[in-house]
């Protein structure tokens, strides 16, 4: 691929000469340079600076970002940081913190460089970051987001900035920011570029016109099986449905999709107007379209909130010292309910169907997690490894509990107001640039609906209370069961736990079955019945028959070996189910045809 730089020769020429600067720009002005040819593992950053003051003598990398609830530490990856004078002269600095560099002449400094390893390829001891929130640099593309490359000044968080790339020629920039005709990127502060993503590389394209937003779609798929357009396409219904949820306009004007296809699934990260994901690339078909789709929903209702209901903790972020928010239950467990109910109500997933999701979500929460553990509690410790171990519940116990505010509000209001409702209420009242309280949210919000609601949210919030599932979806017809007898005997492996750790599975607990045949805790989980590393292959065992043998090849301190495990026989017990009642009355009946469309 043909570069944008000059021979490495020249150029090392040039790195032994003193930088010649020019005058000093009226905002902070960023050069990101990359070059992977010749180093696909670090970006070359330089920052031209306005006239400091002392008291801005210090320069801070991000420890933290919005959305990500994970400590970063991102001067983790920084090496070579220089800082120079209007004339090119070396000026001294020291690192005085993980994250922070000292200048010992902030006033005479004019320029910093520094290299910045990218996140993806560069080992570390603790808090790896996620794949979708950090940085790749490869040969034909790479991913930016701003708090993997930037630090600023103290005190310049809230200052503009201007940001330049410099990449190999034929790359193609996907972005919802639009850089000037001399290629720079204008951002209104440091949070701003944080919150815009760049992709870059060799990647496909396709937009299309929602209501009164310009939506882009950016696609990099490492052998080309995943192709921008048809993706759009098979999203266009999703598009659509939101658009109806949110009142039939969208709350934002311009928003991009940024993907990354290859061989590893990481997860998706929003943004205020944009989102990234990183994902595994397989053909595109409608069932794993779906897969996208379902992810994409959930992204994308994330224009409501944070974006336009946020609370001063992330208006105000705190990049230095990572701070949770009770109300992250807000931000992500609603955010979970919607891109569920608006496909719903949208007509794309049947009713059944989304009762099923109701069912893993409380299989998850009654399974895998500390069921006293609230979702305040959750929110304010999201940051601390004991709050990462139940973070995956945001999505599951809070998707669940914001379903039961939404009829409850029905319930209350006579079918005449949902949490949709409340929402749209709420992103018109605050917006983008003013925040909700974080102390008062919860009487705010009981305030402009019913009394009710305080105490739902004292009970089933900022408490653990057990969620009134049985209850509150009687109310529309829908049966409850936590556990159902069949009184059919079926196989079973005895008890199981398996955990999964980076891209293999590891059994944490055997016992029966399992242990007889060898097993023990701490075996690598390689394939069952000859399907290799693949959870869903255990429901291989479901349609066994009791007696029969089970062949799992299994990992031991490197060395492979197949096991084969005599099924033993248990009642095939249902648990968490959710179910349509037949007997449901006219009043049960009617509230749910309220439940199932937009007011």
């Amino acid at each position: 691929m043909t570069s944008f730089f000059r021979p490495a020769a020249v150029a090392a020429l040039l790195a032994l000469a003193a930088p010649v600067l020019a005058k000093a720009p009226r905002e902070l002005t960023y050069t990101v340079s990359m070059d992977p040819a010749v180093n696909s593992n670090a970006f070359q950053v330089k920052l031209q600076l306005p006239k400091l003051k002392k008291e801005q003598a210090v320069y801070q990398f991000a420890a933290t970002a919005p959305g990500t609830y994970q400590v970063m530490d991102m001067g983790r990856f920084v090496s070579n940081f220089q800082a120079f004078d209007d004339k090119g002269k070396p000026l001294e600095s020291k690192q005085i913190g993980t994250n922070q560099w000292q200048l010992s002449q902030p006033e005479k400094t004019r320029e910093i460089r520094y290299t910045i390893a990218e996140t993806w390829d560069t080992p570390v001891k603790e808090h790896t970051i996620y794949r979708m929130c950090g940085s790749s640099l490869e040969t034909d593309h790479a991913l930016l987001n701003g708090q993997t490359l930037l630090g600023y000044p103290q005190g310049m968080q809230d200052k503009p900035l201007r940001l330049k790339l410099e990449y190999p020629s034929g790359w193609k920039a996907g972005s919802v920011l639009q850089a000037d005709k001399d290629g720079y990127y204008h951002l209104q502060d440091y949070d701003h570029a944080v919150d815009s993503p760049i992709l870059l590389g060799r990647l496909t394209e396709a937009s299309t016109k929602l209501g009164n937003a310009d939506v882009a779609l950016y696609c990099y798929s490492a052998t080309d099986k995943v192709q921008a357009e048809p993706l759009l396409g098979y999203m266009q219904k999703m598009l659509s449905a939101a658009q109806s949820f949110f009142g039939g306009q969208l709350l934002v004007n311009r928003y991009a999709f940024l993907y990354h296809f290859a061989d590893r699934s990481a997860g998706a990260w929003e943004h205020s107007y944009s989102s990234e994901y990183v994902l595994t690339e397989q053909e595109l078909t409608p069932e794993s379209a779906q897969g996208v789709v379902d992810i994409a929903a959930h992204e994308f209702f994330h224009v409501m909130t944070p974006l336009n209901i946020h609370s001063e903790v992330i208006e105000h972020f705190n990049f230095v010292q990572p701070t949770g928010s009770e109300h992250l239950w807000l931000y992500e467990g609603t955010t979970e309910w919607a891109s569920h109910m608006m496909q719903l109500r949208g007509g794309l997933v049947p009713l059944d169907d989304y009762l099923s999701m109701l069912h893993d979500k409380v299989q998850y929460d009654r399974t895998r997690t500390d069921t006293t553990y609230s979702l305040s509690r959750l929110g304010l410790n999201s940051f601390s490894d004991e709050g990462q171990r139940q973070y995956g519940n945001i999505y599951q116990r809070g998707a669940l509990t914001a379903g039961l505010l939404d009829l409850r509000l029905l319930e209350l209001s006579g079918g005449k107001r949902g949490l949709r409702d409340v929402l749209l209420e709420l992103a018109k009242q605050y917006g983008p640039n003013k925040p909700i309280s974080e102390k008062n949210f919860f009487q705010d919000f009981t305030k402009m609906t019913y009394p009710e609601i305080g105490d739902f949210f004292q009970r089933y919030v900022q408490n653990a209370e057990p969620l009134p599932l049985q209850e509150y979806y009687s109310k529309i017809g829908v049966r409850y069961e936590p556990i159902v007898h069949t009184g059919k005997q079926v196989a079973t492996m005895g008890p199981v736990g398996l955990a999964p750790r980076e891209t293999s599975v590891y059994f944490t607990r055997v016992g029966g079955p399992l242990q007889a045949a060898g097993v023990q805790v701490g075996d690598q989980l390689v394939a069952v019945d000859g399907v290799r590393n693949d959870f869903t292959a255990l429901r291989r065992v479901g349609s066994r028959q009791p007696g029969s043998e089970l062949p799992l090849t299994i990992s031991r301190n490197g060395q492979e070996q197949t096991v084969r495990v005599k099924l033993g026989s248990t009642e095939d017990v249902k648990r968490y189910i959710f179910t349509q009642d037949p007997a449901a009355t006219p009043a049960q009946l009617a509230l749910r045809q309220v439940w199932l469309k937009n007011l």
